[in-house]
Formats: C-alpha cells, sequence, structure tokens
C-alpha cells in the first residue's frame, strides 16, 4: 500500500505537508518523497528509504530548504516518488497510490513508440513515471488522466502538482479514497483522512470513483464527474486505515467494533480474557469484548511501531524474525487463563504462528483466535495487500495443499463458508497453527458491518470476484 497528502494554502504550506505526510507512515516502509512549488525556486523534489530509518527523521533536516504555498508528498511500499516531468502540458510532479498489473505491456508498448524510462524500481520500470508519461500524452491533464483509467488494469489514484493547483483523481473504481479537507486559507487533499485533525482541517468532500478534481486556494473545480460503479477495498476498514480515519464517510474503528461484536454474536465460548493482536486487532477485540462481556486484556505489548509488517519481507527467515520480535508476552495474564485472540487477518500465519508458540510456552491453557475477515483465498490484484511470489505462500493455499495432495487448486468451494471444504480449510489452518480453535468472519457479516453494498466493496481476497 500507499499514502499521500497534498496542500495549497495561501501562505507557505511545507509544514503541513510534512506532517500530513508522515501520518500516513503505517501505509508504507520503502519509499517517501515530497515536492513543493514556489515562484521564487520553482518545483522542489527530495526522495529517501524509509527502510533504514522513519519520514519524519529522513526530511526533517532539509524542511528549512523547501518553500511554497503547493506541495504534495507520498508514502510508498514501491517506488520512488513523486516524479517530476517536463511535457506540453508543462512541467508537474506526480505521486500515485497504485498497483498496475499490466505495468509490462503498457512498458512495451512505451517502449514501441522508442520511448525511454529514467526511473527504476525494484529492477523494473517505476509505475509512477509510467502513469506521468500516460498523462503527458493527454490534450490537458483531464484528458491524460483519462488515458490512465482507460490502459491501465489494476488501480491507480494520483495527485498531481502544477505551477497553480493540485489536481487529483481518484481509482476509476475507487479502490482506494482521496478526501479533501479545508480550513481558513487552505485546502489540504488526503488518503488517511486520520492527517487532518491536528493540523486544523475538516472534511469537506469524498472523490468518487474516477472523479478527477482541480484544488487552488481559493476552492475546487470538478473536472470529471464520478462513476456510477464503485469496489472500494473491504481491508481498509479491516486492516490498513488508521483508527480515526474515515472512507465513505465511515469510522475505521466503528467497523472494527462491529466486526468484533459479529463474530462475538456467533460464539459461546468460555473464556477469561478477550485480547487484541495489536495494533489493527484491537479494535476488534473491543468489539467482540462489549458484546461478550468478558474482561478485554493485554497479554501482548508491541515493543515499537517501527518493526515492518511481518508479510512484507520476502526472506522467509526475516518474515519470522520480525513476527517474533514486534510483540512481547505478558506471563502474568497468561499462564494457566483461557483467551480469546482478535486479529484482522491471517495472510502466511508467519506471525501467529511465533505469537501460538508464545502463549503456549508461557503457560496458557487454551488459545481461541477469531480473524475479522474470511480466510484469504486469493492475492490481492489491486493494492499489494497479500499478493505473494505464490499463492502458496498463503496460510489457506498451504492448507488445502495438505488436504487435496496437490498445489494450484480451485479455490471456489473453499471460499464458501457453507461448503465442508471451507471447514476442512479451517480446522487445518487450526492445527497448523496450534490453536484451541479458530474461526473467520463471514463475508456477509463483514459487509453489513462495514455498512456498504457488496457491490460497492471489493472482496477479490475472500471470494474471487474482481472487476476492471
Amino acid at each position: 500500500m500507499s499514502g499521500f497528502f497534498g496542500s495549497i494554502s495561501k501562505k507557505d504550506c511545507v509544514a503541513d505537508v510534512f506532517y500530513g505526510t508522515d501520518y500516513h507512515s503505517h501505509l508504507g516502509t520503502k519509499r517517501a518523497g515530497m515536492a513543493f512549488y514556489s515562484p521564487e525556486k520553482g518545483f522542489q523534489r527530495s526522495i529517501h528509504s524509509l527502510e533504514d530509518g522513519y519520514f519524519r527523521n529522513k526530511f526533517e533536516d532539509g524542511l528549512s530548504k523547501f518553500s511554497g504555498n503547493i506541495g504534495i508528498g507520498v508514502i510508498s511500499d514501491t517506488e520512488a516518488q513523486p516524479i517530476v516531468v517536463t511535457s506540453h502540458l508543462g512541467k508537474f510532479a506526480v505521486a500515485s497510490v497504485s498497483k498496475i498489473v499490466n505495468i509490462d505491456e503498457l512498458e512495451e508498448r512505451f517502449m514501441k513508440q522508442h520511448r525511454t524510462f529514467s526511473e527504476n524500481s525494484q529492477g523494473s520500470v517505476n509505475a509512477t513515471e509510467l502513469v506521468a508519461m500516460l498523462i503527458a500524452e493527454g490534450e490537458n491533464f483531464a484528458d491524460g488522466i483519462q488515458k490512465v483509467y482507460d490502459l491501465v488494469k489494476g488501480s491507480c489514484s494520483m495527485m498531481i502538482l502544477t505551477e497553480k493547483s493540485i489536481i487529483i483523481a481518484r481509482d476509476k473504481l475507487g479502490r482506494t479514497p482521496i478526501i479533501i479537507g479545508k480550513k481558513e486559507g487552505a485546502y489540504a487533499t488526503t488518503f488517511e483522512t486520520c492527517a487532518f485533525p491536528n493540523l486544523g482541517y475538516e472534511i469537506d468532500k469524498y472523490l468518487g470513483p474516477g472523479e478527477i478534481i482541480e484544488i487552488t486556494a481559493d476552492g475546487y473545480t470538478q473536472l470529471r464527474k464520478p462513476n456510477e460503479k464503485m469496489q472500494v477495498c473491504s481491508f481498509l476498514w479491516v486492516y490498513y486505515g488508521y483508527p480515526p480515519s474515515f472512507y465513505e464517510g465511515i469510522n475505521v474503528d466503528e467497523v472494527r467494533y462491529r466486526c468484533g461484536a459479529s463474530l462475538a454474536q456467533r460464539d459461546d465460548l468460555d473464556v477469561d480474557f478477550v485480547a487484541g493482536i495489536p495494533d489493527s486487532g484491537i479494535g476488534h477485540a473491543m468489539g467482540y469484548s462489549n458484546e461478550q462481556r468478558v474482561p478485554l486484556k493485554r497479554p501482548y505489548s508491541k515493543y515499537t511501531p517501527t518493526w515492518p509488517r511481518s508479510f512484507m519481507p520476502q526472506n522467509q527467515n526475516m518474515r519470522e524474525l520480525v513476527a517474533k520480535m514486534k510483540l512481547i508476552p505478558n506471563k502474568a495474564l497468561i499462564k494457566g487463563n483461557k483467551g480469546v485472540f482478535l486479529d484482522d487477518s491471517i495472510v502466511r500465519g508467519t506471525q501467529l504462528t511465533d505469537n501460538v508458540k508464545d502463549l503456549h510456552q508461557a503457560g496458557i491453557s487454551e488459545v481461541h483466535m477469531r480473524i475479522a475477515c474470511p480466510p484469504l483465498t486469493y492475492p490481492c490484484e489491486f493494492l499489494n495487500f497479500s499478493r505473494s511470489r505464490s499463492n502458496m505462500d498463503l496460510a489457506t493455499h498451504k492448507a488445502v495443499k495438505q488436504i487435496e495432495g496437490e498445489e494450484n487448486v480451485d479455490m471456489k468451494e473453499y471460499s464458501d463458508c457453507n461448503n465442508p471444504k471451507y471447514e476442512a480449510m479451517v480446522e487445518q489452518i487450526r492445527k497448523n497453527l496450534g490453536l484451541t480453535s479458530l474461526k473467520f468472519q463471514k463475508l456477509d457479516d463483514l459487509v453489513e458491518d462495514i455498512g456498504i453494498p457488496k457491490e460497492k466493496l471489493c472482496t477479490h481476497c475472500w471470494d474471487g470476484s474482481s472487476c476492471f
């Protein structure tokens, strides 16, 4: 995932962009960048790696070198950005939150035109530079963004910095959000609305899928109307989103409370405590605890939020180390007790495997696990969430291989919670993780808890449904 923030003000906006971008640090661990424009200095850009440090540490010392009343910032799990380009549309900077499934096809398209790429990302072309090149093919910015919508398969939301404005364009199916905020003398645009309150912004508008807006310090103008069809990512509420944030007017933590309550309503456990696996599992656990009237306790403490997410490193040994180190068990709350633990999801199962071992070593008598979403039976094609080098990295596929004795099994029946094959898969995952019991959220319950009709949600990870 990635996230971005932009501001345009009647006075200098550097501090707002710096802090607003920093509020997206939970969305990316690879690269970060900011770009500003001022008549005196023109376009200014800085990009740093986040693999050996944090956003604030990397950018704070150089902040005084920036100036301008227009700026954008981005934190990315993939390529270096923003990209600054010069074209017939003028000079502009662009940042994107994207997953371009057909990037090889688009690269070949440009190669046939004898075009060149100057930026590189993990051994391949830089996706945001590719987006900038498509935009520059348009007669104007709206026309160029339409080319992105027409040609890119996957997802792509964009933020463009020009000499006079910020142009924002939400993914054509709205898989990722863009929200506009305002305060006296300034407007801002963001992925996460949690960036607004401490900077004095109030939510003013949620962009619709495919909508294009141009923002100045005096207001904003719609350049393209939103599409009717939407498939916003459900994981924004389950996992990715920061608790105070809102998408489509729906708060993240309120959804998590409802998810936990739904799981509790289908449960009849006799346990001593409820616990959430930090961080995103905590909201789910609160909902479960309140519904079941079982004490909420903290048998695990997260040592630091700066450990990378355990499913991100491609090296298995590193994944296991990260999963082991970032959570510390509290034996005083664990020994001899029965606990039910709430987590957002099971991807590879790397983190849970070590968590459960620690609990058993600490003397717990029963470990019940409740997962706030259905089993991930299909790798994400749109947002780099559960996409792996191999489907077999997923805990569900490992379990099905154990059951079937072969790989590449059709997962349709295993995705149906009313099918006996689903029950067999969940039981195998339970055994693999060493749990007393394991239950996943039902998809219908999750859809109801989010509060958006299923046809407007992307649920591909759980049922294989997709729409490019």
